[in-house]
This record gives C-alpha cells, sequence and structure tokens, in this order.
C-alpha cells in the first residue's frame, strides 16, 4: 500500500449499517505542543476489514423529527424521532459525528468532529445515548471552528469518564493556527485550546501520511488535488505561537514556516475511512475543502480499494457555482458509489443535481 501523493436545527441523526479493507505506512504520530514525539508502531500488511459502519449524525443543520426511518438497500436509516417533552436535540452550523465499527468480533467508537459547541454536543450525545467512556478515538477532520469548537469543553467536562490517552487524530500542525473568517465581513475564527489538550485525557497526533485509526479504519493523510477541484479559501490562518495560543512555525510545511498570514489551502485536512466487507470503502470526508473527489480518490489511492460503497459528509459545494457543481456531480459518477449522503456545507444545488442525475445513489441527511 502507498501514501497519496498525487446554525440551526441538527441533522437527523442516521445510522448507515452496512453488512458486510487497510495497513499503512507508520502514523508519524507528535504529541503536540512538546518537543517530544510520539509514534504509532509501524504498520505493513493488509488494510483492515470491518463487517459493519454505523454513521451516526450528532450536530448538523437540520432535524425533523416525524420522517420515518426505513432501509434503503443493504443501509439501514434510524432517525431519532420525537424527543420526549421538556427536552430535544439541539442544533447549529457545525458537524459533528460518531462512528461504530464492527469487526472479526470487536467493536470501535470514534467521534469525527465536534460542532460549534460544547453545549449542543453533549446534549446531544447525551439524548443519543452515546457515552464518552467508550470512545476508543477522536478525529478532527481540519482547524475550522464549525468542526473543533466543542471539544474543548467536552474534554473538560467528561475528563473523568475518558479513557486515559485517548488519541485524538489532526491532520497537522496548520490546525492550531489561529484563524479569522474572510468570506465576507472577516471575522475572529478561533483556535484550538492546546492548553485545555494539556490537562485533558488525550494524547495528540498528527497523521500527515495515512493511518490507522482505531484498528478498524484509518485516515487519507494529506490530499492532493488532482481532479479539477481546487480548494477555496474562506479563511486564513496566523502562523506562529503567542501566549501558548497557535500553530509552531518549524512544524509547518517549509513553503509556509517563515509567512505570517496565509489563505487556508487545507492540506491538513483528512478524511477518515473504513473498508467494509463484500462492499467497500466508506469515506466520510466532514467538509471536502480540499475537494470531493480528490479526498475519494486520494483514499482509494491509499488502500488500493477501487470500490467505493459510500461517500458521507459534507461537500462544500454551497458557495460554488453551479457548472463546478454538475462537474462534480460528473465527477462523482464516474467513481461509481453505492451511495452518497450529503451533509453540512454540500448545499442544495448538489442535491438538486444529484438527484436529476444520480437518483438512486443519493440519501441526502438534511431532509429529515
Amino acid at each position: 500500500m502507498q501514501q497519496c501523493s498525487l446554525s440551526h436545527s441538527p441533522s437527523r441523526r442516521l445510522f448507515l449499517c452496512c453488512s458486510a479493507s487497510a495497513t499503512f505506512s507508520a502514523l508519524i504520530g507528535t504529541l503536540l505542543g512538546s518537543s517530544s514525539a510520539a509514534r504509532a508502531e509501524p504498520l505493513s500488511g493488509d488494510i483492515p476489514m470491518v463487517d459493519r459502519v454505523a454513521l451516526r449524525v450528532v450536530t448538523d443543520s437540520y432535524q425533523l423529527a416525524i420522517a420515518p426511518g426505513g432501509r434503503i438497500g443493504n443501509v439501514e436509516v434510524t432517525r431519532f424521532g420525537m424527543p420526549p417533552a421538556g427536552k430535544s436535540l439541539l442544533g447549529e452550523f457545525g458537524l459533528a459525528m460518531h462512528v461504530e465499527s464492527t469487526g472479526k468480533g470487536e467493536t470501535r467508537n470514534m467521534l469525527i468532529d465536534f460542532g460549534f459547541t460544547s453545549a449542543t454536543l453533549e446534549n446531544n450525545l447525551a439524548m443519543l445515548g452515546i457515552a464518552p467512556e467508550k470512545l476508543d478515538a477522536l478525529v478532527l477532520s481540519h482547524g475550522h471552528y464549525d468542526h473543533f469548537g466543542g471539544l474543548a469543553g467536552f474534554l473538560e467536562h467528561n475528563q473523568r469518564r475518558l479513557r486515559t490517552n485517548l488519541p485524538l487524530y489532526v491532520g497537522g500542525e496548520e490546525a492550531f493556527c489561529t484563524r479569522e473568517w474572510t468570506a465576507g465581513k472577516t471575522e475572529d475564527f478561533g483556535y484550538i485550546d492546546r492548553r485545555a489538550l494539556s490537562t485533558a485525557r488525550v494524547k495528540v497526533f498528527t497523521t500527515e501520511a495515512p493511518s490507522i485509526i482505531a484498528d478498524h479504519g484509518f485516515t487519507t493523510g494529506k490530499i492532493p488535488t488532482v481532479s479539477f477541484e481546487q480548494a477555496l479559501s474562506p479563511s486564513r490562518m496566523h502562523v506562529g505561537v503567542k501566549d501558548g495560543i497557535g500553530c509552531f512555525a518549524d512544524k509547518l510545511p517549509a513553503d509556509k514556516q517563515s509567512a505570517q498570514v496565509i489563505p487556508d489551502d487545507f492540506q491538513h485536512e483528512l478524511a477518515t475511512c473504513f473498508n467494509v466487507k463484500e462492499r467497500g470503502l466508506v469515506v466520510i470526508t466532514s467538509c471536502s475543502h480540499r475537494g470531493v473527489i480528490n479526498t475519494v480518490r486520494c483514499a482509494m489511492e491509499v488502500s488500493g480499494i477501487k470500490k467505493v460503497h459510500a461517500i458521507a459528509g459534507g461537500f462544500h459545494l454551497a458557495p460554488q457555482k453551479e457548472e463546478y457543481v454538475r462537474q462534480t456531480v460528473a465527477g462523482l459518477n464516474e467513481l461509481e458509489p453505492d451511495y452518497i449522503i450529503p451533509m453540512h456545507c454540500t448545499g442544495e444545488t448538489f442535491i438538486r443535481f444529484m438527484q436529476e442525475e444520480m437518483p438512486g445513489q443519493i440519501h441526502p441527511v438534511i431532509h429529515g
């Protein structure tokens, strides 16, 4: 196997149950905020294979309590339904997902992203019955506040419940840079609090190279732009550390170390993937700033698996023009996935085009 080198109410709480693929280059693990490097044991051999993956949306943009569940092919959709009186699933713009995988008689649980606030994240985790003490890994897709905003509070409030040295995987040091939102009025877009991480029961790893997650899944590592897709830059990052806040310049790519302010190109963005027995890849993209097609192709390249079972997450197409969205639909069609599950920042134009061009494959989360 090789490294790839080339708001509002929460989304319906969704299970993707795929009935019934990854050993990668070594995880380059760095204990962030320290000069010491934490390295996972190098792995070789076959890609991990699981029998089943259940993806539950914890926080997204819409929730329709009266929508029924059901079965679509070999995918079972289970919705939360009507909450009890006096309680409710909370919503805001942002994304947080829970993944449960089963393979060889063992189960793994992980959180992928943490939404905008810890209040929403923790409320929804409790209502969905997701116990922090059962988590085997945390994954942050990229350094945008609507994906990490709930992390610090979640770690603080659940410190005694989390297992010691719970791994937190991030795509690179750039995730820790302070950021400003620049699409429209320039706004402070926050930062990840290293001090909160240092007092929590987590161990932080960077995954510039493809890496195994909780023995069952894997990350893509850096995602090259090999299609027509190019990263938009709705934010910019400030290089350097001040009062313990920010990113270490000497840990950034060489061409960024001497800069002070850089438009985001999301080289640190990662996707989390699973190889489901007899089905193929499940690629969880989170936001796809590097392009959803680039992301899926990278997952295929690093795993050596060409069959794509499902693509789920935000595709960051809401700001794009219609022609770009049509190109994306055509590119996804060429990949021949069984299912496409758009969330978060994907946008209604993509859903409309998909329903015209690939009606059998699309199953939008935002419609209930």
